[in-house]
C-alpha cells in the first residue's frame, strides 16, 4: 500500500484529488457535536493543497432514506472553513453531476470542495458501477483517509478506487493502520484490554486474536453479564448474548486466569424509574445492571493506571453512560487511561461510544496516543478480515 510521500511532489502539481474522509459527525439542528473526525482530515487535506492540488473531498452522514436537509454536509463545509488554513472551502449540493463538474472546473489549485452526502445516492451502498464510474470521472488521484468506512465494499470506498491508476492512503488512514498492526501483531507488553459496550458478536473476532497475546483482560458494560451467567453468577434481568454463551464459556476455559470481571455493580429497575442500587456479585431478579461498581472502577482504575510502558486497549464504555447516575464506571476508566499514558504506555481507544466517554471524562485525545476513528472497522482490522476499502489500495 502507498501513502501520500510516496508520490513525487510533481505528481500532485495541478492535479484533482478525489479524498473519500469521514465527516460522519454528531449533528444536532445544524450544529456539529464532537468534530474530531473532521480535524483528523487536516494533515492529508494541506498536504495536497500546498502541493498546488485541487482536493475534492466526498464523505457520508447517517443513514439518511432519501435527500433531508438534517443530513447535509453543509455544516461540515462551514466547520472546516474555520479550521482549516488558508485553503478555500467550497460546499455543492450533489455528489456527481454537472454542477459538481463545474464547481470543480473553477476550483482554484489549493481549493477544497466538499460534496454533498454521498448517501443521498443509493447506488452509494450497492457500489453500483455507474455511480462509481460517475465519482471516478471527478478527479486523477484516489486517497482513501477514511479508515471508519473501510470495511464497506461501497462506491466511494471500493467501486471508485478501483477505476484510478493512482490508488494512496491518506495520513489518517496510515496511522490507523500502524497503530492496529502494532496491537494485533506485536504489542509491547504488558499488554491489557479492556472490553466493554453491549455486542460481544461484533468483538469475537478481534477477542480471538488479542486474547492469546493479552497480560489481562478487563470486561465490563453489558458484555460482561454473559461472562458473568457463564460462570454461574445471577444476573437479574441484565443483557446476555444467549447466541454466543458457548463462545464465552470456551474462552473462560481457556484463558479465565487473564480474564477480570466485575465483582459488584449499579443497578436499577428503569421499568420503574428507580433509584440505582448498589449490590456486591449477585444482582438481584428484577434488576439490571447498568455500572460496574466502585470496587471494580478501583480494580480496573488500578491495572490500568498503574501500567508502565505496556500496551492499553480499550473499546466500549462500562455501563449507560449518557446517564450521570450510570457514567462514573466510564469516567474513571477514560481517566486511568490518560494516568496509563503519562506513565508511558501506548494507550488506545476505539469505538465512537468510547469517544463519547472520554470526552464526558474530560479526557483530550491528547492524553491517549491514539483514537480510532473507526468502531466496527478497528475490530474488523484486529479480527484479520480482509477490508475492501484497504484491500483495492494494495491492488
Amino acid at each position: 500500500m502507498r501513502f501520500l510521500p510516496d508520490l513525487d511532489d510533481k505528481e500532485y502539481d495541478g492535479k484533482i484529488a478525489f479524498v473519500r474522509v469521514d465527516f460522519n459527525v454528531s449533528m444536532k439542528n445544524g450544529h456539529i457535536g464532537e468534530d474530531y473526525r473532521i480535524r483528523m482530515s487536516l494533515p492529508t487535506i494541506e498536504y495536497l493543497t500546498k502541493r498546488n492540488c485541487k482536493v475534492i473531498l466526498a464523505s457520508h452522514l447517517g443513514r439518511p432514506k432519501n435527500r433531508q436537509n438534517n443530513y447535509s454536509l453543509k455544516p461540515v463545509a462551514y466547520r472546516l472553513s474555520a479550521i482549516l488554513s488558508k485553503a478555500q472551502v467550497s460546499f455543492v449540493n450533489d455528489s456527481i453531476g454537472g454542477e459538481v463538474e463545474n464547481k470543480i472546473k473553477n476550483l482554484p489549485c489549493n481549493g477544497v470542495l466538499l460534496l454533498e452526502n454521498l448517501r443521498f445516492y443509493k447506488e452509494e451502498e450497492l457500489n453500483d458501477p455507474e455511480f462509481s464510474k460517475k465519482l471516478a470521472s471527478l478527479a486523477d488521484i484516489y486517497i482513501n483517509d477514511a479508515f471508519s468506512t473501510s470495511h464497506r465494499k461501497h462506491s466511494s470506498t471500493y467501486g471508485a478506487a478501483t477505476l484510478f491508476n493512482i490508488k494512496l492512503g491518506g495520513f489518517n488512514l496510515q496511522k490507523e493502520i500502524e497503530y492496529l498492526t502494532m496491537i494485533k501483531e506485536n504489542p509491547i507488553r504488558p499488554f491489557i484490554i479492556v472490553i466493554g459496550g453491549v455486542k460481544i458478536k461484533d468483538k469475537i473476532g478481534a477477542l480471538e486474536n488479542l486474547l492469546p497475546k493479552a497480560d489481562k483482560v478487563l470486561i465490563g458494560g453489558a458484555a460482561a453479564y454473559t461472562f458473568l451467567k457463564s460462570k454461574g453468577y445471577k444476573i437479574g434481568n441484565s443483557l446476555i448474548d444467549y447466541d454466543h454463551l458457548n463462545w464465552v464459556d470456551i474462552s473462560l476455559d481457556k484463558y479465565g486466569e487473564k480474564i477480570l470481571l466485575p465483582t459488584d455493580h449499579l443497578v436499577s429497575s428503569i421499568q420503574e424509574n428507580s433509584p440505582p442500587i448498589y449490590c456486591k456479585e449477585h444482582i438481584p431478579d428484577g434488576m439490571s445492571g447498568f455500572d460496574i461498581g466502585k470496587e471494580t472502577i478501583q480494580n480496573f482504575s488500578s491495572q490500568i493506571g498503574s501500567t508502565r510502558k505496556g500496551t492499553v486497549f480499550w473499546n466500549g464504555p462500562m455501563g449507560l453512560f449518557e446517564k450521570d447516575v450510570f457514567s462514573n464506571g466510564t469516567i474513571n476508566i477514560a481517566k486511568s487511561m490518560a494516568l496509563a499514558y503519562w506513565r508511558g504506555s501506548t494507550t488506545l481507544i476505539g469505538g465512537g461510544d468510547t469517544m463519547e466517554g472520554m470526552k464526558k471524562a474530560g479526557v483530550s485525545e491528547k492524553e491517549v496516543s491514539h483514537v480510532s476513528t473507526g468502531g466496527g472497522a478497528t475490530l474488523r482490522y484486529l479480527a484479520g478480515d480482509r477490508m475492501p476499502g484497504l484491500f483495492i489500495l494494495e491492488q
